[in-house]
């Protein structure tokens, strides 16, 4: 005899507070688990064609472990102190910057910005805002993140932990797979699937774009000779997955910079404005089309209020795990609307067989 209806969502009801309760009551506990699964995740697609080459399981995840750890490697000797020694060169330089602008505005508006004016005292004080925020939020960031963690529990941990999920990943899902209730079992692979094909398009095809994006913004600011383009370039790639937002906050604070320090040069300022606009047109009709395709399912305001919602709720922990339930709530949503316009409560009592 099948189980109810209403006894099966109160069942799963239960089991989904449970989740969100260890969620919250663990906390950064579990982080290394959830980043060495996430990356397991990430790269057993690419396991899975070594594998069809004709290596094993264990020498594709071996390959794979020592590929990531050279490319670590590479990024901790060479990109990363680059990167931070131009963010906080830009978080210092922040007031230099304010008063630059302030001489700028006063020389040609200075109507508008005259001694008292409201304007003038927010120039003032934007960049001793901007310097002390930034010094504070990186000072946090570190301190949170030796202090909660560790550094040395994040390097060792993530990495073993990967390493043993990758391995394990095709047992695992098999695994999983004997456990489903048997009377919903073609149910729940279809929608495991749907939102595995939303995942593995976002985190996947969306993380690429990114780090290509990145690369490009990072290395044509560069070449350019704009100052602290590295980080710009880092932050425009960081937030493409958010569409425009990437291209607007990068492009604006590239723009911006370029304007202090290439001022009555419009040669240089054009450039930096070309190499976005050229970013957007490679990603509008190559790496997004190519990479991610056209049936995602994460709409930008849904993304932007999974990652608001459950950052809020549950932390740093909330951040990693916002897009994965972000895209299985969205696939259940999706079903359950799908299932509601074949209902009689959408479509109203379905006629009598015999009817006119």
């Amino acid at each position: 005899m099948a189980l109810p209806v209403r006894d099966q969502m109160k069942y799963w009801g239960i089991a989904a507070a449970v989740f969100l309760f260890l969620l919250w009551w663990l906390g950064d506990v579990i982080l290394p688990f959830l980043l060495g699964g996430g990356i397991a995740y990430l790269l057993d697609p690419l396991a899975d064609r070594l594998q069809k080459l004709g290596l094993s399981r264990a020498m594709a995840t071996t390959v794979i472990t020592i590929i990531a750890i050279l490319l670590f490697v590479v990024l901790a000797l060479a990109v990363i102190p680059t990167l931070i020694n131009q963010a906080a060169g830009l978080i210092e330089s922040a007031p230099k910057i304010a008063n630059n602008l302030q001489a700028f505005l006063t020389d040609r508006f200075p109507g508008i910005i005259d001694d008292g004016s409201v304007l003038r005292k927010s120039l003032a004080g934007v960049g001793e805002a901007i310097q002390a925020r930034g010094g504070e939020l990186m000072n946090r960031l570190l301190a949170s993140v030796s202090g909660v963690l560790n550094v040395l529990v994040l390097v060792v941990i993530v990495p073993v932990v990967a390493f043993y999920l990758l391995l394990d990943w095709d047992n695992m899902v098999a695994k999983i797979d004997a456990l489903l209730p048997r009377e919903h079992v073609d149910t729940v692979r279809y929608l495991a699937r749907e939102i595995d094909r939303t995942l593995a398009g976002f985190l996947r095809g969306q993380g690429l774009v990114c780090l290509i994006l990145g690369v490009y913004y990072a290395v044509g600011l560069m070449l350019v000779g704009l100052q602290f383009g590295l980080v710009v370039g880092a932050i425009a790639g960081f937030l493409t997955f958010i569409p425009y937002v990437g291209a607007l906050v990068g492009g604006g604070l590239a723009i911006g910079l370029a304007l202090f320090q290439f001022w009555g040069d419009w040669m240089w300022i054009v450039l930096v404005y070309a190499i976005f606009q050229s970013g957007q047109f490679i990603e509008g009709n190559i790496l997004t089309p190519k990479l991610v395709g056209s049936s995602v399912g994460l709409h930008p305001v849904w993304l932007i209020f999974a990652l608001s919602a459950f950052g809020a709720l549950f932390g740093f922990v909330g951040l990693l795990v916002a897009v994965p339930l972000a895209a299985a709530l969205g696939v259940l949503v999706r079903y359950a609307l799908d299932r509601y316009r074949h209902s009689t409560l959408y479509n109203g009592t379905a006629p009598d067989n015999g009817a006119e």
